[in-house]
């Protein structure tokens, strides 16, 4: 038996070697993908182009503007003089944020009254209005408190001790102090990379183990093998075992080049890494098996692997948290396999998180892919058979 499968896998990888298009196709795209997907996947916003509507006109309005324009999120692009104007900007997409400072400003700050600052939103885009709307509210509301802070210092100069010390208990607020732990900077390409890592191994091992079986029906050889004194489960560890080893070099390709180039932590353990990696190759090679077993043209394979795909990656947690899904759907992701992968990939580089900690995901893993494997072995001795 061991013999069989030895030169099954010799001519396996000799076959995959043999190919100069597979070797392009296995170590190279996954790079390019990673680089170019974790540059794009991206939600810290920058570069907001903004207009100004400042009819106050006065040292406290310049001040904000100024506050705003340094905090590095905004470009100030157009200062309108009326708030008629902006319609045309919002119409040209010219302007994803307008900021409407109202002539009364200075007389209410000056007074103690409140003052009322309008922020002007283009919602087509609702993700990135969230970001610059929160952006925005930051900054007004600290230049808002630092105007306070100093009235009250004004004011206890101008009142006897005691007096003083009742005014400053009076107006003294809540302090509140947020510490971010795992992600300090809140760097969202830290989040989204190691999703990225689980995405690009998914399409290159369900891409190359789907047309395993189908490229040997093609060619021909598939009757030839039929004719061996070759075994079923030698035939499928035959396939896999390959596949599974170009695996795991993509995955080290992926992991260096996403600690080393986009700076990504990696506080977990290296040997947990690949054990997780191992049960997901599991998982995803015994499905793009089972693909190969009902396909019978390379094309109706790479079909179906994307059918599988699409709903695989929205249904995984990759973008949209399960937890905001309907609960159908949320049920529903219990039986994808890449929602499990992502949750230890991103609680592995980021958290360190032991294996004790992550058993449902580990779980999860290791229900689904013996499940697929054995249907897919099962579709395969009726096939050689």
């Amino acid at each position: 038996m061991l013999n069989r499968l030895l030169s099954m896998l010799r001519k396996e990888l000799i076959q995959a070697l043999r190919d100069r298009r597979l070797r392009v196709f296995a170590f190279a795209p996954p790079l390019f993908q990673l680089i170019v997907f974790g540059y794009a996947a991206d939600l810290d916003v920058r570069h907001i182009k903004t207009a100004v509507v400042d009819q106050a006109r006065t040292p406290e309005s310049r001040a904000l503007v100024e506050s705003i324009r340094q905090s590095g999120h905004f470009d100030l692009i157009a200062f309108p003089d009326r708030t008629g104007q902006l319609l045309a900007l919002f119409d040209r997409a010219e302007v994803t944020l307008a900021i409407h400072i109202p002539s009364d400003l200075s007389a209410r700050l000056a007074t103690g009254r409140q003052a009322a600052i309008q922020l002007i939103l283009d919602g087509t885009d609702s993700q990135a209005a969230q970001v610059a709307n929160s952006y925005a509210t930051r900054i007004i509301l600290d230049f808002g408190q630092e105007r306070l802070r100093g009235r009250l210092e004004v004011l206890k100069g101008f009142l006897a001790r005691d007096t003083g010390t009742k005014v400053e208990r009076l107006l003294a607020g809540v302090d509140l102090a947020s510490r971010v732990w795992y992600n300090p900077n809140l760097i969202s390409r830290n989040f989204f990379v190691p999703g990225i890592v689980a995405l690009i191994l998914t399409i290159m091992t369900l891409m190359m183990t789907s047309m395993s079986i189908v490229r040997e029906r093609e060619l021909g050889t598939l009757e030839q093998l039929l004719v061996t004194p070759l075994r079923p489960a030698e035939f499928i560890l035959g396939k896999t075992i390959p596949f599974a080893l170009i695996g795991y070099g993509q995955a080290t390709l992926i992991l260096l080049a996403g600690v080393f180039w986009f700076n990504i932590p990696f506080v977990g353990s290296a040997v947990f890494f690949y054990v997780a990696t191992g049960l997901y190759l599991l998982n995803s090679l015994s499905l793009g098996l089972l693909i190969s077993t009902i396909s019978r043209t390379q094309q109706q394979a790479m079909t179906t692997t994307f059918l599988f795909l699409f709903p695989a990656i929205l249904f995984s947690g990759f973008v949209f948290p399960i937890s905001s899904m309907p609960e159908p759907i949320q049920w529903l992701t219990l039986l994808n396999p890449l929602r499990y992968f992502i949750t230890l990939l991103r609680d592995i580089f980021l958290k360190g998180s032991p294996p004790l900690e992550l058993w449902p995901q580990l779980l999860g893993l290791c229900l689904i892919g013996p499940s697929i494997l054995a249907v897919a072995a099962s579709r395969v001795r009726r096939q050689l058979g």
